[in-house]
Formats: C-alpha cells, structure tokens, sequence
C-alpha cells in the first residue's frame, strides 16, 4: 500500500464508476422526486457529471437544510442529487481503499465488517480482560463537544493535505470541504454529506493514533465522536484524559463535553446505545422507549391499514438486528407477542 495518494483521478475518473455511484446513492430512494427525474435522463446526467470533472469545471450546489430531533436535535444540510454521486465516488472510489487500512481497528462507525456491534463486543471483552487481570480498573468514557460542527475546515484539509499528492483529487476535496463556507466560516461539516462522515474519521484518526502510539493505551476504542479508554488506575484515567483534552485543543481545536466522565469498570459503559457489563449487555433506556413507541405506531397503521404487516416487518429488520446482540428476550416478548 502506496504512503500516499498519487496519479489516482485518470485511474477512477470513469463513466462506469459514476454510474456505479449513483446505483449505489439512489439504493432506498428510488421513489423520491430528485431521483425519479435523474433516472429519466441519467445517461445524460452521468456524461455532464464525466465531462466537468474532467474538464475541472465541477462546482458543488447548495444545501437545504432540515432538522431531525432523534437522537437529539441536528442540522441536516442535504446535498443536492448529483452532487451526493460526486461525493460516493470520491469516497468509495479514492479515500476508502487508501484511508481505511489505515484506521486503528478500533475505530468502528462507518467502516464495512465493524460498526456499532463489534465496537460493543470489542468494549465488553475488553472490560472482561481488565476485571480478569486486576480486578478492580476504571473507564474513561469521553463525547467531543458539537463534534461534526466545530471540525475546522483548514486543518481538516492540511491533514488530508499530508497524504494526498494529486492536484485533482485535492481540488475536489476542496470544492467539497468550503462549499458551506459562506454559511458556517471555516468551522462544520455538513451532516447530511456522504463524504462528511469519511472526513470526520480521518479528523478523528489523528487523535487515535496519538493515544494509541504516542500515549500507549493498547484499550481504547471509537465510534464516531465518541471514545472509550479503560486503565487500571484512576490516576492513569486523570493523567489520560488531561493529555488527549490538550491534544484536541492545540491540534483539531476541539473540546470534550460535560459527558465526559471517569468511573469504575463495575459501574459499565453506555456506548452506542447500549449499557455495557463484563457479562452483561442491555439496551439503554431511551433505546427501548423509542423502539416501544415505533412499535404501536406500526401495529396502529397495519390495524387501519395504513401499511400492510410486510411493510411493518421490512421495516423493523434494522432495529431487530440492532437489539439482537443484547440480553433482550423478555424485551422481543413484550414488544411483539403482547398488545
């Protein structure tokens, strides 16, 4: 694997692989109207999208935004369509295959074959080793504060910057990375973007490889803006946690948030939604109110035939996969065999 990246736009810059970005874009919003009126000419659309990459006469559209309140209250900046094909085929094509080797393993969101399960399976058989080993140990547990809108956009680029030698590929990094600046400044990554959430990982990635090769800490782990550290000792959790709020401060300009706490390994984790003991693995509370509720919403539409039962169970097959890895069986009782 190549130390940077170099000589990769010619290579990927392809009528096939954009075309290949949108099949993969559209995937679950075929019935929408954006993609319905691209479908209707996308031969056309693809070759206009070829032609001013390759000319280098791309220029990224404007946002609209929206607010979802699940699980707290975000912006969603949206893209238009044919800038989130852009955005797909930078990321699958050119940052993906370089980037991803080089995430420590225990970077988890985003990341094919990891996601929210492994990072709780890694975290728990973790804490079982540290209960074996000492017995008694403590948990770091830190939450970036406001992550995605405080990423500066100037250090974001210098550290993609670092790896990336081809002109073209940074120029459409570029495009990307300052087309909310008349809104934000130089601070925030839209939300809403594809290639955010890749950015935000390699923003994040400096911070993992500081705690994991300058620090030294083998037991630490991250989803997103969220990490976890277990050490033996409280003074080792104090001494910790001083040095990586000092790291985000002087080099990615971020801070923690009050979140942010030091307690006992007795005491477990909440990590990705779930509330993690060395033996045991439940679902946070919040995570079951909402899955009670989105339940009797289901069961309410299929009585008055707002949805057909097929519908209702397509639909739950995310949220079932998601609780199955946890100690849930009265849970699943109550929620689909009782009324």
């Amino acid at each position: 694997m190549p130390k940077t990246i170099r000589n990769v736009w010619d290579k990927n810059l392809s009528y096939e692989k954009l075309m290949k970005a949108h099949i993969e874009s559209k995937k679950g919003k075929t019935s929408r109207k954006e993609t319905i009126l691209f479908n209707l000419k996308q031969e056309e659309y693809i070759k206009y999208i070829y032609e001013n990459l390759k000319a280098g006469t791309y220029k990224h559209g404007g946002y609209s935004s929206f607010y979802v309140y699940e699980p707290k209250k975000r912006k969603i900046e949206k893209s238009k369509y044919i800038d989130r094909i852009v955005h797909r085929w930078l990321v699958d094509n050119i940052l993906k295959p370089y980037y991803i080797p080089r995430f420590i393993e225990t970077s988890y969101a985003c990341i094919e074959k990891r996601g929210m399960h492994k990072a709780c399976l890694d975290v728990q058989k973790a804490m079982r080793y540290m209960k074996n080993k000492y017995e008694n140990y403590y948990i770091l547990k830190m939450d970036i504060a406001k992550f995605f809108q405080n990423i500066d956009k100037n250090i974001l680029f210098s550290i993609l910057r670092k790896r990336i030698l081809d002109k073209k590929v940074l120029w459409l990094i570029k495009e990307i990375i300052y087309s909310n600046y008349m809104e934000t400044g130089a601070k925030s990554l839209p939300i809403g973007n594809y290639t955010s959430q890749m950015f935000a990982n390699i923003y994040l990635n400096e911070l993992d490889w500081y705690v994991k090769e300058k620090l030294k800490y083998k037991w630490y782990y991250r989803y997103m803006d969220d990490e976890i550290l277990l050490v033996q000792t409280k003074e080792e959790a104090i001494k910790a946690l001083k040095e990586i709020k000092k790291f985000l401060k002087d080099n990615l300009q971020l801070e923690l948030n009050n979140k942010t706490q030091i307690f006992k390994g007795k005491q477990g984790v909440n990590f990705c939604g779930y509330k993690i003991k060395e033996y045991n693995l439940k679902i946070r509370d919040k995570g079951k109110r909402k899955l009670k509720n989105k339940i009797k919403e289901l069961k309410y539409n299929i009585r008055n035939e707002k949805m057909t039962y097929k519908e209702a169970k397509k639909y739950l097959c995310g949220h079932i996969g998601y609780i199955q890895i946890a100690n849930v069986k009265g849970l699943i009782n109550n929620l689909f065999y009782s009324e």
